[in-house]
Parts: structure tokens; C-alpha cells; sequence
């Protein structure tokens, strides 16, 4: 039994659906412990009965330490702090021998099992940017990615995690301070302060925009077992924001295209629960003068992914 955990809200809710979806297509057996951050969330979740999922609330979780700073941060900000405290949380509670920490945004091709068998007797895995040449931004935004980390639960994994936490409990913010950047670049020297860290090997974990350019799809020797969709967004007038990275044809046709109906799929069906609210998270676009000009560099540099929705479906 592999155990996981995710944290996501209502306007996030269409992709953290979508993700526990992929994960129970492709999965060995496991559970999911989903942390419901709103209200909305919570009380949807509840009434889909997700096959081997637990769903809990804010005011289950919640404790005095990250009241005390809840207020202090942004929503984003928040959902870092808690990160590690989830983990912590699902370990403790439901007496689990580890934890594997996932995005909500990730999307799973593949059974994951075997990024997680990779660490062998090691208590905590991580998984590095891998950042494409011409978007490396390791100096700010870190080496490893928090987007899948295991956590087992013996002395070198509880001593990872609690240090984390407390870290992340004292500062936790989405600017570059002090070589500090929100809960993530905590994790550069870890391999150096902690016994039992592996860094993950296998270069199917961790597909994403920033590094997607170094690879190629249409060769069969290449397993994608998740796909990290950073920055994806649905924009008014049937637009959605695919971020600012280079992407071509077939990562649209291989990976954004399936996603996209999925999401859909989702929408369409959660409609009969409550029909009154957006589970997409439907953003407006900023329009100034500034945000023209970075669309400008963005068309120049082949980047400008903001697609017709029915483009993309197909």
C-alpha cells in the first residue's frame, strides 16, 4: 500500500481531481489523503466518495503554530507552511510507515511506485528541477522541486520532516530572502545536513515546463510517470494559459491535450453537485502596459502559450 497526500482548494479542485484520478488509473493499490482548503472543497469532496481517499478539513488539521502565522501570508505562502505539516499530519494520525507528498497539479502516465521503490532503504526522497539550460533558476528557486517527497517513518524521515516544518513555520514566503525561497530551497543542502536523503534518478518524475525541452516523447525508451503542469490556468473567453516556457506540438498533443479533456470531464461532472461555483479557478487576465511588453518577449521567444480552449481539445 502506497500512501500520498495533497493539499488543494475549490478553484483548484478540476486539478486536484484530475490528478488522484490519474493516480488511481495507474497506481498500485494506495491512499490518498486529500487536505480540503476551504469549505467548498471540503463539503465536495465529502459528497463524491473518492474510492481510498480520507478527505480533511482546515479545522481538523489546523493547530495552534500555523494559526499563529496563518495571517501573516498569502494563500500560496499558506499552502507551502502546511506542506510538511500535511506530511507530518498523515503520518502521525493514520500511524502510516511513510508518506509520499504530491502537487495537485501533477498528472500521473504511469504507476508511481517504482519512483518510490527507487529510495530503497532511504527515508526521504526528493526530486531535483532539472531545470532546462536557459531556465535555470536554482539560485532562486532551488535545486529540488516540492512536488513529490517521501517521508518514511523512522528517525532519519521524522527528522527531516519536523526540521522542515519548524523552517517552514518560522519563514515561508514567495520572495528570495537570505537563500531562502518559500518552502523550497530548504531543501538544497539536505543531502549534505541529513542521513538517508536520495535524490530521485529516474528522469520520468519530474516532467515539467522547465525542463520538458531536454526530452523527447515520441521515444518508446522514454516513460513519463507524472507531468508537473506549473502555471497552468483557465482564462476568461475560453482561453487557457499554458505558462511561459517553450512547448512544442507534442507536448500539446501528448500531455496538455489529454489533461485538458480530463479537466473538462471533471468540470462537466461536478456540475451536478453544484453547479453555482467555478472549480476550474477561471482567472482575468491583467491587461497593462507592462504585461503587453512581456507578452511581446514571450511571442519573440516562442513562449506565449495562451491557447483557444478548443484548440486544444481537439
Amino acid at each position: 500500500m502506497y500512501n500520498y497526500c495533497t493539499l488543494f482548494d475549490s478553484n483548484y479542485l478540476t486539478r486536484g481531481l484530475a490528478m488522484y484520478e490519474s493516480l488511481k488509473q495507474h497506481s498500485s493499490p494506495f491512499h490518498l489523503y486529500i487536505f480540503a482548503f476551504d469549505d467548498r472543497s471540503y463539503k465536495l469532496l465529502k459528497k463524491l466518495n473518492l474510492a481510498y481517499v480520507s478527505v480533511i478539513s482546515l479545522q481538523e488539521f489546523e493547530d495552534t503554530e500555523l494559526l499563529k502565522v496563518k495571517n501573516e501570508r498569502s494563500a500560496s505562502e499558506y499552502c507551502w507552511t502546511c506542506t510538511p505539516s500535511i506530511i507530518k499530519y498523515s503520518i502521525e494520525k493514520f500511524e502510516l510507515k511513510s508518506c509520499t507528498y504530491l502537487d495537485a497539479d501533477l498528472y500521473f502516465f504511469a504507476d508511481p511506485s517504482v519512483l518510490i521503490e527507487e529510495m530503497g532503504d532511504d527515508s526521504v526522497l526528493i526530486t531535483e528541477h532539472r531545470y532546462t539550460p536557459l531556465y535555470n533558476q536554482s539560485a532562486t528557486s532551488g535545486i529540488y522541486c516540492v512536488q513529490f517527497m517521501t517521508f518514511k517513518n523512522d528517525i532519519n524521515g521524522m527528522i527531516v520532516l519536523n526540521w522542515w516544518k519548524n523552517a517552514c513555520l518560522n519563514w515561508c514566503y514567495a520572495r528570495f530572502e537570505d537563500n531562502k525561497f518559500g518552502d523550497q530551497k530548504y531543501l538544497d543542502d539536505w543531502t549534505m545536513r541529513f542521513e538517508g536523503i536520495h535524490v530521485l534518478h529516474h528522469l520520468g518524475g519530474g516532467v515539467a515546463p522547465w525542463n520538458i525541452q531536454q526530452y523527447d516523447l515520441t521515444n518508446p525508451e522514454f516513460e513519463v510517470i507524472f507531468y508537473h503542469f506549473h502555471n497552468f490556468k483557465f482564462l476568461k473567453n475560453d482561453k487557457i494559459e499554458l505558462g511561459n516556457y517553450e512547448l512544442n506540438s507534442t507536448n500539446l498533443t501528448l500531455l496538455y491535450r489529454p489533461y485538458i479533456r480530463h479537466l473538462e470531464e471533471i468540470h462537466t461532472r461536478i456540475e451536478k453537485f453544484d453547479s453555482g461555483y467555478d472549480y476550474h479557478g477561471t482567472t482575468i487576465p491583467i491587461k497593462d502596459w507592462k504585461v503587453f511588453f512581456r507578452e511581446i518577449k514571450r511571442r519573440l521567444k516562442r513562449s506565449y502559450n495562451i491557447y483557444d480552449k478548443k484548440y486544444l481539445i481537439g
